[in-house]
């Protein structure tokens, strides 16, 4: 057996090391620790549940990475990181949710031992996983060194796609495929929420063909009625109701690749102010995906979308996408650029967006939306094959 099982090949992963250097010496950063889940996973292939407790990657200037963590977890970085196990660090237990000693003692020790006590060190300031209390500490064991923010930093050199990663995403939006027809296909009145989630779950999991599902970094979201006038909520166990509109916001995941994909189904009859916003909406679609042109900017996109809304009378504020691609929870998105009105980022071939212009009404909701991809030349390609409409079920 095999003693990795690492998803890229080495070379993909220099390739992304090197984009990652540049822009360090950019921003004048000698030593970089990266604690995104999904940043570690980009640089060194290191996949686990295990970021609820501190763990990282400190990248130099030259070498490889070494990704630290809880000693348990290192085990795990010894199956799924391309490097050496040299190059994968373990940290004892007693440091874990310890109130005598903190693991960014033992992360300040490794530094020193690198030669880097006195480095200007980009650590990922604005992040979920990295803490006020991981900071200070980090800083008192570092009394010499220049702590930078390095914020998105790894995020932003993940924004245009390898072709390798294009074709993860493909293979996410098979199973993404897959949940939504579920979804669309079981709900019915009567039918109770968590039994119509619990049937999403097993169709993202079990995947589609060779393609195993993934957990995605969001959990379903699937509102009725008048929760689907809020953008965010989950499931409960009520029953689907005759007369209510429901979102389904789902993706699959193949390693922890995503293709986030949107419908709506209506049980009943549709309002006529919903069926007129149906059509506004995937007009602006159409007008939004010709805009995504390499070259273009994530505002054109916005722009020809809301040009359209504002012919048919209809308001929308908020940003209508993110890029996509490899993540962890709590997001799918990359939290870089954002496909909205002031955000001037120019597209690349490569570059793989959520276009959502999902509409929040006061009475119902209505969310179709697209993974896409830039290309080289034209408009944007959608990655999942399904019909853009309101579905209907009398």
């Amino acid at each position: 057996m095999s003693k990795k099982r690492t998803v890229f090949s080495n070379t993909e992963y220099h390739r992304r090391i090197a984009k990652t250097r540049r822009a360090m010496g950019d921003a004048g950063i000698d030593l970089l620790f990266v604690t995104d889940p999904s940043n570690q996973n980009w640089l060194t292939g290191y996949d686990g549940w295990s970021f609820y407790v501190h763990q990282g990657v400190i990248l130099t200037q030259d070498g490889l990475p070494i990704w630290w963590g809880r000693y348990m977890d290192m085990l795990g970085g010894r199956r799924t990181c391309w490097m050496e196990d040299e190059f994968i660090l373990g940290y004892s237990d007693d440091f874990v949710q310890s109130t005598e000693r903190h693991p960014m003692q033992d992360l300040a020790r490794h530094i020193i031992d690198l030669g880097h006590s006195g480095a200007r060190i980009g650590v990922e300031m604005e992040n979920y996983y990295y803490s006020a209390k991981a900071h200070a500490v980090l800083a008192a064991e570092l009394p010499n060194a220049t702590l930078l923010d390095a914020t998105a930093l790894v995020n932003w050199q993940r924004l245009a796609k390898s072709e390798d990663e294009i074709a993860m995403i493909r293979r996410a939006a098979k199973i993404s495929e897959k949940v939504v027809h579920t979804a669309i296909k079981r709900a019915e009145p009567g039918m109770r929420k968590n039994d119509l989630v619990a049937d999403i779950f097993h169709a993202g999991i079990s995947g589609v063909d060779d393609i195993w599902g993934d957990y995605p970094a969001i959990l379903p979201l699937t509102p009725s009625g008048l929760d689907a006038t809020a953008a965010h909520l989950t499931w409960n166990g009520d029953e689907m109701q005759a007369g209510e509109a429901t979102f389904f916001e789902l993706s699959g995941c193949h390693h922890r690749y995503h293709a986030p994909l949107c419908r709506t189904v209506f049980l009943g009859t549709p309002p006529p102010d919903m069926l007129e916003a149906e059509k506004a909406q995937i007009e602006g679609i159409e007008a939004g995906l010709n805009a995504a042109r390499a070259g273009n900017r994530t505002c054109d996109i916005a722009n020809a979308f809301m040009n359209v809304l504002t012919k048919y009378g209809i308001k929308r504020d908020g940003r209508m996408g993110y890029p996509i691609g490899l993540s962890y929870p709590p997001d799918w998105g990359e939290r870089t650029a954002s496909i909205r009105t002031e955000d001037t980022t120019v597209l690349e071939p490569g570059m793989t967006f959520h276009f959502m212009p999902a509409l929040w009404m006061d009475t119902w909701g209505l969310e179709t939306t697209e993974s896409i991809l830039i290309k080289d030349t034209g408009p944007a390609e959608a990655f999942c094959d399904m019909p853009r409409k309101l579905f209907v079920k009398p």
